[in-house]
């Protein structure tokens, strides 16, 4: 239910570690004018020791008799009944209801999505007692497990409904209790009887939020109502005299045109140079990785941040993906900024538990409570002759994720306006690079050296405007659709090139607007075609624009197998400028 959660039974060494993180962390984010940098840091250091060691001592449940599968399943909380109609439109407030003054009703929480009943095992407040967010109500007993149920409310317990120890049936959703936000009412609840239907009885007077505050988690979905619905018109080519949408509201923004005189820069510098200013902006953000520290990063992205920041903020770790990328989840629980580097995100196969079940999904599973601010960085994608485990992109596993945010930069430009914008974020963002353009050097413009320049996340920008075909890409493909959209002009056809930079969220809009424009699409990315970025881009596009189109969406991948080690075939593997040439031109129907 919204107005309270079932937390899994902590052990105390486990609270005493919670504890002492959040003092740490309060210490290295506290008042500046309070405490010196050296103490700060000395403060940040100690909360990532100990969210290290807190890693070991994870929530655990008193489980009764269960299997290994029940002591999981007993782990998960039943989302779908917080989410319920009539709960999710409640304000968690004390409301008046009949002739008792304002009060809230519990109801008894469903602890996995299988349970419908319970018991009471102990109430650990008594009538009158005073509530504070985040004490421990009671104790719920199931056949698996007994968990806790807390409070997310400030007020006084005015009413138990349900005493201890005298069922072991209480279906979920019975009232067990009553709460007041005034002790003077607590005596008008004496012979207070609940409702059968905690929702009906007692949110008749709560008012329902004008409207809901803004949620962080991505939501992608399709527009399902049917063509006529959305006043799509059904025959709409350009033979036709179709609007060509040239100024649709909803398209990219265009790159600059820069000058030749424009600053120039690399995205290794450009990377660095991100990361520098963000950690001396903000203290709370650190870096931690392989060789990130005395040997100035793998790829030397790190150069320089040891020297600038010291040991404590540039660490060095062993080479356990599993470890450092657990820590820095749970230095982000506690309030801190890590960016976890991996050497190639084919490493970060060691970690993903880490990635996908704890940084991605806690802040939906906490109901929005548990933040994980945290970057994992490092290269993606093919690089030249390092064989099969050291190329596989990885874009398509991670944009599938709903509570991550990846984004893929190209440019230098890209590279600095994205990595701000990951590293400020209160999301978990993972943050694609590519290894082959690190020495690659870009313009861009002046105010991309701004120190609050950033990059919105889940925008596309247009590199190249167009009118006959769209070449979407992102990263190094990028450079490949503008090479291609060159020689495609000089055969007399307008290509139109978009930079994804954000593949989730995915500028859907974009994607549309570019198609209403010239009708066609070529997708293109590095990896493998099955289940791939380019899949996804084709069934959005189909959704939001299937009637502009006058060629299906064409794909260019890399062929359907493992990454070869040979020169020659691993050029086999991958696209080509000549590859995107021949497909815009099929496309085009020349």
């Amino acid at each position: 239910p919204s107005a309270h959660r079932a937390m899994a039974r902590q052990t105390p060494c486990a609270r005493a570690i919670a504890r002492s993180c959040a003092q740490a962390v309060v210490r290295a984010g506290g008042d500046a004018g309070a405490s010196s940098s050296a103490s700060s840091t000395s403060a940040l250091a100690h909360a990532v020791k100990v969210a290290s060691a807190s890693s070991r001592f994870s929530t655990t449940t008193t489980v009764v008799g269960a299997s290994a599968a029940g002591r999981a399943h007993a782990n998960r909380r039943d989302v779908r009944a917080m989410m319920s109609p009539a709960l999710a439109s409640m304000r968690r407030t004390f409301a008046s209801s009949g002739s008792y003054p304002p009060h809230e009703v519990i109801p008894f929480p469903s602890l996995s999505p299988t349970m419908t009943r319970g018991g009471i095992a102990r109430w650990n407040k008594a009538e009158g007692d005073a509530v504070a967010v985040g004490d421990i109500l009671a104790e719920v007993q199931t056949d698996k497990a007994v968990m806790e149920m807390e409070s997310m409310e400030e007020g006084y317990l005015a009413k138990i409904l349900v005493p201890s120890g005298d069922a072991d049936d209480i279906p979920v959703g019975k009232a067990v209790c009553v709460m007041v936000d005034d002790p003077a009412h607590i005596s008008a609840f004496k012979d207070y009887v609940a409702s059968e239907d905690v929702d009906a009885a007692d949110t008749q007077g709560a008012s329902a939020p004008a409207e809901a505050s803004a949620a962080r988690a991505v939501l992608e979905r399709p527009d399902y109502r049917s063509i006529k619905e959305q006043g799509v018109p059904l025959r709409n080519s350009r033979a036709s005299g179709r609007n060509s949408g040239e100024n649709d509201a909803h398209a990219a923004p265009v790159a600059q045109t820069l000058p030749a005189d424009a600053p120039r820069m690399t995205v290794r510098d450009a990377l660095n140079s991100a990361m520098s200013e963000e950690m001396a902006r903000d203290e709370k953000v650190f870096i931690m990785g392989e060789e990130v520290g005395e040997y100035q990063g793998a790829y030397k992205i790190t150069k320089g941040l040891l020297q600038k920041f010291g040991a404590e903020r540039v660490r060095d770790t062993p080479i356990t993906e599993a470890g450092f990328t657990g820590i820095g989840v749970g230095a982000a629980f506690m309030g801190l900024k890590p960016i976890v580097e991996f050497m190639t995100f084919n490493f970060s196969m060691q970690a993903i538990d880490h990635i996908v079940n704890s940084a991605a999904k806690t802040l939906y599973m906490s109901a929005g409570a548990i933040s994980a601010p945290i970057v994992f960085r490092g290269p993606n994608g093919a690089a030249a002759g390092v064989g099969a485990q050291h190329s596989q992109c990885f874009a398509a596993w991670y944009m599938s994720i709903p509570g991550l945010k990846v984004l893929a930069p190209y440019d230098a430009e890209d590279a600095r306006g994205l990595m701000k914008a990951a590293i400020r974020d209160p999301d978990p963002v993972v943050f694609l690079e590519n290894e082959l353009l690190y020495g690659q050097e870009f313009a861009l413009p002046k105010e991309a050296l701004d120190e609050d320049f950033t990059i919105p996340i889940g925008k596309a920008v247009v590199m190249k405007p167009g009118a006959d075909v769209t070449l979407v890409a992102f990263s190094k493909m990028v450079g490949y659709c503008m090479q291609a959209a060159e020689q495609l002009r000089e055969e007399g056809i307008d290509a139109e090139v978009i930079n994804l930079r954000s593949l989730r969220p995915l500028d859907r809009n974009a994607l549309a607007s570019s198609v209403r424009k010239t009708n066609r699409m070529v997708v293109v990315e590095e990896g493998w075609p099955q289940c791939g970025v380019g899949a996804e881009i084709s069934a959005v596009v189909n959704e939001d624009a299937f009637d502009y189109l006058d060629a299906p969406v064409e794909r260019i991948t890399g062929v359907d197998v493992p990454m070869p080690y040979a020169e020659n075939l691993e050029k086999m593997a991958l696209p080509t400028v000549e590859d995107i040439v021949r497909v815009a031109k099929r496309a085009c129907y020349r």
